[in-house]
């Protein structure tokens, strides 16, 4: 699992990395609220765990600009206000979950596991509507322009990562473990395999959507305009 922190507590950071690292996180840190929502933009994270009070953005704004981008990632937020007004206030922006200072790494630890829950749960029948595309990522079908095209189950579960994601670079590595899992005895470069018949068959379907390849990153699912 991947989170995200955005803590300008440098001290109270390092320890929270410490302790999500021992816990076999991999976690990526931003110390203002600018880069923190850049950053969340960007990247593909399983978690955001996002400080109420920052320099540069305060942790509501980021949640708030976050939300009407569309991105689902589920976010903790972490405060030292700890009224009732405060908390509903912060739920209401958009936040899945509310943590005041102080706080033990043990309570921490299962919030991460319980919002990770969360975020992988399927709704079933679900589908994500993007561009002229109309994805069902349970049927594995694309329907665009009057036409179904029928995906692979890998073809599927890349698409639909990706799709979930829109605009968002997401890895090799995170599409390999998202997919494969962590012991899968598969080399990287076998995903590209699977995205250059995942292309062909998006461009046959003329659904407006195309997957870009950001060198030495990783693929980004983009509307044509």
């Amino acid at each position: 699992m991947r989170i995200l922190l955005v803590e300008d507590e440098v001290r109270l950071s390092e320890a929270l990395v410490h302790t999500l690292k021992k816990n076999n996180y991999i976690v990526d840190v931003a110390f203002d609220g600018i880069t923190g929502q850049q950053m969340a933009e960007t990247e593909m994270y399983n978690v955001i765990i996002l400080d109420r009070m920052l320099p540069g953005k305060n942790g509501l704004d980021v949640l708030i600009e976050l939300r009407k981008q569309g991105i689902t990632t589920p976010v903790l937020i972490l405060t030292a206000k700890d009224s009732i007004k405060n908390r509903v206030e912060g739920l209401d922006s958009g936040a899945d979950d509310y943590l005041t200072k102080p706080f033990s790494k043990s309570e921490l630890l299962a919030r991460i596991r319980a919002l990770g829950r969360r975020q992988s749960e399927i709704l079933v029948n679900e589908e994500i509507n993007i561009g002229n595309m109309r994805f069902n990522y349970i049927k594995g079908e694309i329907n665009a322009n009057g036409r179904t095209i029928k995906l692979t189950s890998k073809e599927s579960q890349i698409l639909e990562i990706l799709a979930k994601n829109k605009n968002i670079v997401v890895s090799k590595e995170q599409l390999l473990e998202r997919i494969w899992g962590f012991q899968a005895d598969i080399e990287l470069n076998n995903i590209e395999v699977y995205l250059s018949y995942l292309r062909k068959k998006l461009a046959k379907s003329d659904c407006g959507i195309v997957i870009e390849t950001i060198r030495a990153r990783g693929y980004c699912l983009k509307e044509v305009l």
